[in-house]
């Protein structure tokens, strides 16, 4: 433990009071986490089964189980748990699903299906902003514990009302599907935990968490974690309320405030070396984040010298600010050792990237988008994923009703709502239900058969899934596919040959993926679950390829950059016009706060006079974000009207580059 500074060191082997670690950004959390964890095993105060590192995403779960790999020998890390919120929710569901008052074998409804089920209890001439509007409020009422009754009992006008009526009928489908989504993953586990006998046994399994970005939890979340941890507290949070940026969906940065409230013997750690940046830049992100109030004061500082100035630019619209970018980009390319992924331009708005991705294929800069469409929206993923959990679990009810009739097999929408009211009434299974022989008899010749050839199917390769082994399933899947022809078929359902090819590409990717899980789990079940609650598989890609990173500032949180263009900064779009409207500056600063510490070494901030949005061009003043920045730390040439000493150098470095492209 020698290399961790003295702060690290009081938050490493601290155990005797729950502990909340402030952790700066770039100050090395996962760090501390890492090596509490092997210290907490290798002195004796818990066992590695006894231990749970709970993270917000797939990939920093995967980061730290890679960390203690190296750190612990494998057998005393055995049994260490390293999850999200959600798989920690899912692994108490899925062994106690009575306690929620669901059957053994359960399924979990992702976010397209959760929003077709609520289209579906939405019949009419509802607009997709009015389903999201419904669908988040249900997910918040789940947040809040709020149950279907007690939403009617307290419902104070005709729309919260309607709510509450569609909240009730969506949980009871719920309950009919035998399924849940993922709002309930976090919530139903933190109100069966109020069973005592239910708390105590939890309590013993799992006896001491480690909990990172605690400032990103939500009620829920803060709930179940309670409940886990018992009055005695036996946790570290490690967090930094200057970061919470999540408050649009479910973050309460209060919540750390909360922890000293409940939990009066907590102690606090600071932890304010930053590792990452040079000290200009720290002191930027010191400047702009001490405008919003604080419970808990931190200054980051560095070692690593003053560095650069940042610079400022001013231009005249988006494509003016996008081709000076890709220009500073070939500048700094073509003046140092820079490879080009050590760059990366960060935005607040997804549509700002238009522009900048024009300009960079214009100087031909590579580069990669991150975010956007989630590689799970494609029809095919939904569909392969769906075969897949009914190769393990026939008796998936949303999967079955998703592929029932895809390819066409002849099984009608009219045959599909007699088959739903037979299941709900015998109390089974659509499955089940479909191997009835008298309900088959009631229907029409060609859907009789088209169910009894899906059943059988499913019943032939689930049988051959049991005899298998695990590191077989991705074979079995790809046989399945090509069995129903699904290819061909979705050859049939695309627009051109392109279309076709990217969509085969797709499915080729999910069918090596599932073969490298298969390689990596116990179960089947183990697989489903992964897959179930995985990120998008992009966040895999070789992070060492030579590109020029492009993202908003929330996908930014997180990652780190030699050199950062920060486009847009302007009132209106950081801060958000949205934002700014419902009294939310204090999160659209911590934001900007985030974009400033993603860079190591270069930061460079543009802004544009105006801009052409939804089709107008509106006048646009510098973001005050810019003038909450200390001067002295600024290169402002369009402030001051002098051209900056880095102006000059890439002009130059420009000059050179073109008379090489020309000789």
């Amino acid at each position: 433990m020698t290399e961790l500074n003295p702060q690290q060191k009081q938050a490493v082997r601290h155990v005797d009071s729950p502990l909340l670690v402030l952790a700066g950004a770039g100050s090395g959390k996962t760090r501390v986490i890492t090596e509490k964890i092997a210290w907490l095993i290798s002195e004796g105060h818990f066992r590695a089964s006894q231990v749970a590192a709970i993270t917000f995403t797939n990939k920093a779960a995967r980061e730290m189980r890679k960390r203690i790999g190296k750190r612990l020998k494998r057998k005393a890390g055995e049994g260490l748990t390293i999850s999200t919120f959600h798989s920690l929710g899912w692994l108490i569901l899925r062994q106690e699903p009575e306690a929620a008052g669901l059957k053994p074998g359960l399924s979990i409804l992702d976010q397209h299906a959760s929003s077709d089920l609520v289209r579906e209890l939405m019949a009419g001439k509802t607009s997709s902003e009015q389903r999201y509007l419904a669908q988040a409020a249900i997910g918040n009422l789940k947040d809040q514990g709020v149950s279907p009754a007690r939403a009617l009992s307290s419902a104070d006008s005709e729309g919260e009302a309607h709510i509450a009526g569609l909240y009730q009928a969506y949980q009871q489908r719920l309950l009919e599907l035998n399924a849940v989504d993922f709002d309930d993953l976090i919530a139903l586990p933190a109100r069966m935990l109020e069973q005592p006998e239910l708390r105590t046994r939890w309590r013993a399994t799992l006896r001491y968490f480690l909990v990172d970005e605690y400032q990103d939890t939500s009620a829920a979340q803060y709930r179940l974690l309670k409940a886990l941890t018992g009055d005695s507290g036996q946790f570290t949070a490690v967090g930094d309320d200057d970061q919470s940026i999540y408050g649009w969906r479910g973050a309460r940065p209060e919540n750390l405030d909360q922890l000293g409230v409940d939990y009066p013997r907590l102690r606090v750690v600071k932890l304010e070396q930053n590792y990452r940046s040079v000290s200009n830049i720290l002191n930027a992100a010191n400047a702009v984040i001490a405008v919003n109030p604080h419970n808990h004061e931190k200054r980051l500082w560095s070692e690593h010298g003053p560095g650069d100035r940042l610079q400022v630019r001013e231009f005249a619209d988006e494509l003016d600010e996008a081709e000076g970018i890709a220009r500073d980009l070939l500048a700094a390319r073509g003046g140092s050792s820079m490879r080009w992924n050590h760059a990366a331009i960060l935005y607040r708005s997804n549509f700002q990237a238009r522009e900048l991705e024009k300009a960079l294929r214009e100087f031909a800069i590579p580069y990669r988008v991150s975010g956007g469409p989630s590689w799970f929206d494609a029809r095919e993923i939904r569909d392969g994923l769906a075969y897949l959990r009914l190769m393990v679990n026939p008796e998936d009810n949303p999967s079955y009703m998703r592929v029932l009739n895809t390819p066409r097999r002849g099984f009608g929408s009219s045959s599909l709502a007699r088959l739903m009211d037979h299941a709900r009434a015998a109390g089974t299974s659509l499955f089940e239900a479909g191997e009835d022989e008298i309900f088959q008899r009631d229907l029409p010749e060609r859907a009789a058969r088209a169910i009894r050839g899906f059943n059988h199917l499913l019943i032939d390769f689930s049988d051959r899934l049991q005899r298998s082994s695990c590191a077989e399933i991705g074979r079995l899947f790809g046989e399945l596919i090509e069995h129903i022809d699904y290819p061909d078929w979705l050859e049939q359902q695309s627009d051109n040959p392109d279309q076709a090819r990217r969509r085969q590409r797709s499915l080729d990717d999910l069918s090596n993926w599932i073969e490298r899980l298969g390689h990596d789990v116990d179960s089947p079940d183990e697989l489903i679950a992964r897959l179930a609650l995985a990120s998008n598989p992009d966040d895999d890609r070789d992070e060492s390829a030579d590109e020029v990173r492009l993202m908003t500032l929330h996908a930014a949180k997180g990652l780190e950059f030699p050199r950062v263009w920060l486009a847009g900064l302007e009132e209106g779009l950081l801060p958000h016009r949205h934002s700014l409207d419902e009294g939310r500056i204090e999160e659209e600063r911590r934001l900007m706060y985030v974009g400033l510490t993603r860079a190591e070494r270069r930061l460079n901030l543009s802004y544009c006079t105006s801009r052409r949005q939804f089709g107008e061009v509106s006048q646009r003043e510098p973001s005050r974000f810019i003038e909450e920045l200390p001067e002295e730390l600024l290169d402002w040439p369009d402030r001051s009207g002098a051209e900056s000493d880095e102006a000059f150098e890439a002009r130059d470095e420009l000059a050179s580059l073109r008379a090489l492209l020309e000789s």
